[in-house]
C-alpha cells in the first residue's frame, strides 16, 4: 500500500464534475475483513440517507436477501457512483451477491474498486483498470526536495552533501509517496 490508489480515488470522487454528473455517491473502507452483510448495510444506509427521508432504516436487518432488495429498490434509475476502498476478498460469489442488486441503476453509474490484490481485479471483471506503480527515485526526490525544503527550485543542488542524504531517503522511500 501507500502508492495513491485511495488518494486518486478520493480526487475523483471529489471532483465537481463527479457531483454533478451523479445522483448519489457513496464511499466504503472495505478492508481486509470482508462481510458482505456489513458493506451491502454500508451502501444501502448511505444510499437511503441521499435519496430519501431516511424514516425507516432499513439497513438496520441482518438478512442479507433484505438488504439486497432494498439497495436494488433505492438505485434503481439512479446514477449512482460506489467506492469500494480496498477490497481484499476475491471471493466471486461474494462480489456476486455485493454487485448484483446494482444493475438496474442508470446508464453511466460507476463502481470504483481500490485494492492491491491482483486476484481481485480479475475477479470483478473491472474495465478500465488503472494500474498504479511506485514513483521513479528521481519523481521521489522531487517531491521530497519540494517540500522539505520548499521550493520547487531545489536549493539542494548548491548543497551536495545534503542532495546526497536527500537522495538517499528518496531511493529508501521505494516510490511510495505516502512513505516521503
Amino acid at each position: 500500500g501507500g502508492v495513491g490508489k485511495t488518494t486518486l480515488a478520493q480526487l475523483v470522487y471529489n471532483d465537481e464534475k463527479v457531483e454533478e454528473y451523479f445522483d448519489f455517491k457513496v464511499w466504503v473502507c472495505v478492508s481486509e475483513d470482508f462481510d458482505v452483510v456489513r458493506v451491502t448495510k454500508s451502501l444501502l444506509e448511505s444510499v437511503v440517507r441521499n435519496t430519501t427521508s431516511a424514516a425507516s432504516k432499513v439497513w438496520e436487518s441482518d438478512n442479507l436477501d433484505i438488504l439486497r432488495v432494498e439497495l436494488k429498490k433505492n438505485s434503481r434509475e439512479k446514477r449512482f457512483l460506489f467506492v469500494l476502498d480496498d477490497l481484499w476478498n476475491d471471493n466471486y460469489n461474494d462480489w456476486d451477491e455485493l454487485v448484483s442488486p446494482l444493475i438496474d441503476g442508470k446508464p453511466g453509474s460507476s463502481v470504483i474498486i481500490t485494492t492491491r490484490q491482483q486476484k481481485v481485479v480479475e475477479m470483478a471483471k473491472t474495465s478500465p483498470i488503472y494500474k498504479l506503480d511506485p514513483l521513479s527515485d528521481e519523481d521521489c526526490w522531487s517531491i521530497l526536495s519540494k517540500h522539505a525544503l520548499g521550493s520547487d527550485e531545489c536549493d539542494a543542488s548548491k548543497n551536495t552533501a545534503l542532495e546526497e542524504i536527500g537522495r538517499k531517503i528518496a531511493r529508501k522511500c521505494g516510490g511510495l509517496p505516502l512513505a516521503l
